[in-house]
């Protein structure tokens, strides 16, 4: 099973000042963060878009064109490209350069996003918000099949034998579909044959086992082969020397976020009884030790059936002194030990 790290580009707030931290000194601490992930065998870094002011990242292909230059081995995707709002011609292009910078280590992750910020900002109708993604995810999938594009859609100009370049390393990319955990968004990602990555920010893991199983289902009837089926996990987390020291230092920032998000959505004030219930080993909150965090890992990879597992270790802005030592314990103490007990 991969192991790896996604971010946002969270921008730590200052309550003293009511600022949040400059993106500037955001997007340079994440291309330290991402270099760490790289050296300490990591597999995956994820970077997501957003269009709001508590995030740095608003282009995911540039932050992964920076991190190719300062890493070897690590895979670099999205985390999410929400497609609805951008042209799948220009995502393939932008993508395959990251490929070619990266000698084959990029990907794509798209989804249809938690926000709704890009639509009106680039010029679409949040009415046509299915319509959208299932059109564009269409023309994504036949662009990665094919050099040579003529295709015809609502939303956007027709195709006549058109060159999509430049083209990836070998030729095509892995493209993720994320889901919130809807069962249309999960049978859609199965019937086209997408790896799947599911979010899980709340609640239990548990509860999202249905999804995953209809996922299976799907995917095989479907006529792909089970041999090259992917499923992953996304989830918050941190990982500290001292998982009571760690979750004490990291609930402002964390609660702060999850507050700024929930003001806007009617959520009640995120609690402390919340956090510490998400931290437990049924919760979906991977904030503890190596051990705890281990554990986590190893209970979700045999409930899911995954092959691949991204912390999410930038929520509310937490230090760089901090998630530079998450990253650390992440690659040198938390993945040998979920890879050393997979192999039993």
């Amino acid at each position: 099973m991969e192991i790896g790290i996604s971010m946002f580009g969270d921008l730590s707030f200052d309550k003293a000042a009511r600022a949040f931290q400059s993106p500037h000194e955001r997007l340079q601490d994440l291309l330290e963060e991402v270099k760490l992930a790289d050296e300490v065998g990591l597999d995956v870094f994820g970077i997501g878009e957003h269009h709001r002011a508590e995030y740095a990242v608003s282009s995911p292909e540039i932050i992964l064109a920076a991190a190719a230059s300062v890493t070897k081995n690590i895979k670099l995707t999205s985390s999410v490209t929400v497609l609805s709002s951008n042209d799948p011609v220009r995502v393939y292009q932008n993508f395959s350069t990251v490929d070619l910078l990266s000698n084959g280590r990029a990907e794509i992750t798209v989804g249809r996003g938690s926000f709704i910020e890009s639509f009106p900002l680039f010029g679409y109708d949040l009415n046509d918000y299915n319509g959208l993604f299932t059109e564009k995810l269409e023309l994504l999938k036949q662009i990665n099949e094919t050099e040579t594009i003529s295709w015809k859609g609502k939303y956007r100009a027709a195709l006549d034998s058109q060159q999509v370049l430049p083209r990836p390393v070998n030729g095509r990319m892995d493209i993720w579909i994320a889901v919130g955990g809807t069962p249309q968004s999960v049978v859609r990602a199965a019937k086209m044959g997408f790896p799947l990555i599911i979010a899980i920010i709340g609640g239990m893991p548990a509860q999202f086992k249905p999804f995953f199983d209809l996922y299976k289902t799907e995917y095989i009837n479907a006529g792909h082969d089970p041999a090259k089926m992917q499923l992953a996990t996304h989830s918050h987390g941190l990982v500290g020397e001292n998982g009571t020291a760690l979750a004490d230092e990291y609930f402002a920032s964390y609660a702060g976020q999850m507050d700024r998000v929930g003001s806007s959505r009617g959520w009640a004030p995120y609690t402390r009884g919340q956090f510490e219930g998400g931290r437990s080993l049924e919760g979906a909150l991977f904030v503890g030790d190596p051990n705890q965090v281990t554990d986590k890992i190893l209970q979700n990879q045999e409930m899911f059936g995954l092959t691949r597992f991204l912390l999410h270790t930038d929520v509310g802005g937490p230090n760089h002194k901090l998630l530079m030592k998450s990253i650390e314990l992440l690659g040198d103490k938390v993945a040998p030990a979920v890879r050393k007990a997979l192999k039993k």
